[in-house]
């Protein structure tokens, strides 16, 4: 029978080898723990979840070590001061030149956004509205609305968010779903996923194409599209999680395509290094796994909050449309 080891080149992982080992043996013996792996894996944490330090706190679709269950009455202040549109254009022209001469078909580029906010995030965490939601130490807070991969009943799944669109516009939905450029990033990303499951798991499908949620933010709404990619895991994955998220990281929704030479470009464009912005944190229960993108990310640096932000770029995107994309990104879903 046809193994994962058989089917995955994970031995050039990116994972460093002490992360990866923890990962494989608390699969092996079936340990609940939970991961945080930033986006080039340089510092990754793994840790049993009976050892979590209690200022690690996550909410993962109702799986969670928080308790208090606070919420906060106070309105929401929140104001954004992002980089000035020529330091944006620098970098996009950069990455348009790379689209232009095809080294790569799709590149996400990000950008830090100063804000300034009356909610620590500490109380960001507690009454902000996603699926998936870390707090870790007082570093930084992630309320991301995007799975990476969900391990389930033998099957791996997962769901590339590419597509975004303010859904007070007259027909968004239309409009969205009709964007050539919309529809050539999002097409981009599913075959990169596609391709990538098929390192981990078998009969890989497209089981659902482009279909579009609402996500309400402090102060709109607005639609994403995404789609569902499902494949069939070798016998005993979980003996193996380490190797597997080797295998699938980083996270193809932002990166870009193809992955390796799509990451160079990324640390060429980009001004600034994106520590765990991107990468993927989840948890395994001692037999299933859930795990999220880690986007819509606001960071305590030195020079006050920084919130992530960013989107993916095409041979047919426009700078100022791209631009003010990673802008209305800026948000924390509070009502």
């Amino acid at each position: 029978m046809k193994t994962l080891e058989k089917s995955c080149i994970y031995k050039s992982s990116i994972i460093n080898p002490d992360a990866l080992d923890a990962m494989n043996y608390y699969g092996k013996k079936c340990t609940p723990f939970l991961f945080v792996i930033d986006f080039l894996a340089l510092k990754p944490f793994i840790a049993p979840l009976s050892n979590l330090s209690k200022s690690v706190l996550y909410d993962f679709n109702g799986f969670t070590n928080y308790t208090e269950n606070i919420t906060s009455r106070k309105k929401i202040e929140f104001e954004k001061f992002p980089v000035a549109y020529a330091v944006y254009k620098q970098s996009f022209d950069c990455v348009h030149h790379h689209l232009f001469v095809g080294n790569s078909y799709l590149v996400n580029l990000t950008f830090p956004t100063v804000i300034n906010t009356n909610y620590s995030l500490y109380e960001t965490f507690c009454n902000s509205k996603a699926p998936y939601k870390l707090l870790f130490d007082d570093q930084f807070v992630v309320f991301s609305p995007e799975a990476f991969v969900i391990m389930k009943d033998s099957y791996i799944y997962t769901f590339p968010m590419k597509g975004t669109i303010d859904a007070t516009i007259p027909d968004a939905k239309e409009i969205l779903l009709n964007d050539e450029k919309e529809f050539a990033e999002h097409i981009t990303v599913v075959d990169l996923l596609r391709n990538d499951l098929s390192k981990v798991s078998h009969s890989v499908c497209v089981e659902n194409f482009r279909y579009y949620s609402t996500i309400k933010t402090h102060n709109k709404t607005i639609l994403q599209t995404s789609s569902t990619i499902k494949g069939t895991l070798y016998p005993y994955y979980h003996k193996h999680l380490g190797w597997l998220f080797a295998a699938l990281l980083p996270a193809g929704s932002v990166t870009g395509a193809p992955k390796k030479r799509t990451v160079e470009i990324i640390q060429e464009a980009e001004t600034y290094n994106r520590g765990y912005y991107t990468g993927v944190c989840g948890y395994f229960d001692g037999k299933d796994v859930i795990s999220a993108v880690m986007i819509r990310f606001i960071e305590n640096s030195s020079n006050g909050l920084i919130f992530k932000s960013g989107g993916g770029i095409t041979i047919y995107s426009n700078p100022e449309v791209e631009y003010n994309e990673m802008i209305e990104k800026v948000y924390v879903p509070i009502n």
